[in-house]
């Protein structure tokens, strides 16, 4: 038998002395691996983060509801809107401002008494409200929508029925997304110009957007030099922000940011401020995102915890008695048979419970997520029509549109695309076409 070489023999050996240290070593391995997956599963989780603007759609998604039902709340007020928030409202400018001192709340209605500055407010916030929902300057109709909604819900504090609550919180957190990522103008326009390289700089320039951003600069400088925003500035030789010294860093700041971006995109040369800019923005666009998660998931537990603390929800009568309720029934014939059925209210009360406290558990588990999400928004529906409380059910429901799937959505966006070109296709160029 040919002998083995020396090298090839030295070289098995120390192969299959190799294979045995592994083997000695395997019950170590697991502890290095698992460290090291760690470690890799950290850096993932960061580069997505700073990397990727999460949930893109579902905050696209609550643009669209929250302005349309900010919108519809307006224009459904307006007949009124003087004895709610204007010059005609129980709650005097004497009582605003007494209230302004106390709280240090904002509200841009109290610069002026008069009926023209109202009228010129509720009309710009109508205005934001439709600009937001179609996503032109998203970011800057953001940042209005929220100033121009406090504004009005401070104005009176005793109007609301629990969503404007919502609507308060959601429009301040909205105004730090990026919420005009898809489905709006912005992201049409953007498309158009830079084409696949969302970090490229656009070929066109933004006409509309430098004229938007001037004015809103002089509007700012005027309301902090003119002195008539007291509870926002206070005038001393030189005016400063005294009362509440975060909105005039917060306005400036997101005034300077937006002067800075715009500058960037339209440096070719300043790739890397770019891609900076764009990580900043998508960290704080996932930030509020994940507020707002957290804040509905508050909501619902609060709900359904303080619930459990009342008689009547735990003896199963709560559903009952509202009802029965003449203000509270615009159809008193459907309100009626359903009280009837003793047994479907015990089921409703309970189930409203067992929903709204288990939800915030099952976040993360997307199919019984899903089933409790049907749930809370038939919940939300019924209140609408039930117990004629139409604008708390519809913020509710704008706030519910964060945990709808991603798949969901695009697939409702596809259909809604067919459908609106096959629309533009049996009309022709006279129907409701895009060149109509």
């Amino acid at each position: 038998m040919k002998k083995m070489p020396t090298s090839f023999r030295d070289s098995k050996i120390s192969g299959d002395s190799d294979g045995v240290r592994q083997n000695r070593a395997a019950p170590d391995e697991p502890g290095r691996l698992s460290t090291q997956q760690a470690r890799r599963s950290l850096s993932v989780a960061w580069q997505t983060f700073n990397c990727r603007t999460l949930m893109a759609h579902q905050a696209a998604a609550l643009r669209i509801t929250l302005s349309l039902v900010a919108a519809a709340f307006l224009l459904r007020e307006w007949p009124d809107s003087r004895v709610l928030y204007g010059d005609k409202s129980p709650w005097s400018s004497e009582l605003l401002q007494r209230r302004l001192s106390e709280t240090h709340l904002f509200t841009i209605l109290a610069w002026s008494d008069q009926y023209w500055w109202f009228e010129v407010v509720y009309a710009a916030t109508i205005i934001v409200c439709i600009l937001l929902l179609v996503g032109w300057h998203t970011r800057t109709m953001s940042w209005l929508f929220m100033l121009l909604i406090i504004s009005l819900q401070n104005r009176n504090p005793l109007i609301g029925d629990g969503g404007d609550n919502i609507t308060h919180l959601l429009a301040i957190y909205l105004a730090f997304t990026r919420c005009g990522r898809v489905w709006s103008l912005d992201a049409r326009r953007a498309k158009r110009s830079t084409g696949p390289d969302t970090c490229a700089a656009p070929q066109s320039p933004d006409v509309s957007g430098i004229v938007l951003w001037l004015s809103l600069g002089l509007l700012l400088a005027g309301a902090q030099l003119s002195g008539r925003s007291g509870s926002m500035i206070s005038t001393g030789g030189f005016s400063v922000w005294a009362p509440v010294p975060g909105w005039a860093t917060l306005l400036w700041g997101a005034w300077a940011s937006a002067g800075i971006w715009f500058v960037a995109q339209r440096r070719p040369t300043w790739h890397e401020a770019r891609l900076l800019f764009a990580n900043l923005a998508n960290m704080l666009h996932n930030c509020a995102v994940f507020v707002i998660v957290g804040q509905i998931c508050l909501v619902y537990l609060a709900a359904g915890w303080y619930k459990l603390l009342g008689s009547a929800w735990r003896t199963g009568t709560a559903v009952y008695f509202p009802l029965h309720v003449d203000y509270f029934s615009p159809w008193p014939e459907i309100s009626h048979v359903l009280a009837e059925s003793h047994p479907l209210m015990v089921v409703i009360t309970y189930g409203t419970v067992a929903t709204q406290t288990a939800f915030p558990f099952f976040v993360f588990n997307r199919r019984i997520k899903n089933i409790l999400l049907v749930i809370v928004m038939i919940e939300h529906l019924a209140i609408g029509m039930l117990l004629a409380l139409p604008f708390f059910s519809l913020a509710m429901l704008a706030a519910d549109t964060v945990f709808i799937p991603s798949s969901f959505l695009c697939r409702l966006s596809g259909a809604t695309r067919r459908m609106l070109i096959h629309r533009s296709a049996k009309t022709g160029p006279g129907g409701w076409g895009p060149c109509s």
